[in-house]
């Protein structure tokens, strides 16, 4: 079943996600900084959104070290290997989840509500970017391990693996 026609880019849909994300991540900071988001403004536990945010981008970086550096994602990319095994057996896509955790951690840090809503933007837009794009490609390249592996594992939030039936 494999595709001669395409071949899936090494880095895929990441770059434009990850700018897009990014922009958006410091358009919201920016906002924030010049008040005009004032009235989301957390007034009371604080300290609460700094320790969440601080565990949400460790927990980012150790997606990202895992799928990149851990399981050499380019190099199985580059190699047509689909990966199923460590930190792709608790999320399909680590290094795009990685950086919803980041940016998201860094938003906690501003305390304010209204930038909250911006990590529910970021997973609807790598749901619709991912079903559009590397998923098609890959259930056609893959096949039924693919498709076995997309009913066993969550696309962007981590979770224990699940056996289909």
């Amino acid at each position: 079943m494999k595709s001669q026609e395409f071949k899936m880019p090494s880095f895929g849909v990441g770059p434009i996600y990850v700018i897009i994300c990014l922009f958006l991540t410091i358009a919201g900071i920016y906002l924030y900084i010049k008040g005009y988001l004032s009235m989301g403004e957390i007034n009371k536990g604080k300290i609460f959104f700094i320790l969440l945010g601080i565990l949400l981008i460790l927990f980012g970086l150790y997606l990202w070290v895992q799928a990149v550096i851990v399981q050499k994602i380019n190099k199985n990319v580059k190699e047509n290997k689909l990966i199923t095994t460590g930190v792709y057996s608790m999320v399909r896509n680590p290094v795009y989840s990685a950086f919803i955790f980041i940016f998201t951690g860094v938003l906690l840090f501003t305390e304010n509500y209204f930038l909250l809503i911006l990590p529910f933007i970021f997973w609807a837009f790598l749901t619709i970017l991912m079903k559009n794009t590397e998923e098609k490609w890959l259930k056609n390249e893959f096949g039924k391990e693919y498709e076995i592996y997309l009913k066993e594992v969550n696309r962007v939030i981590p979770c224990i693996r699940r056996k289909s039936n």
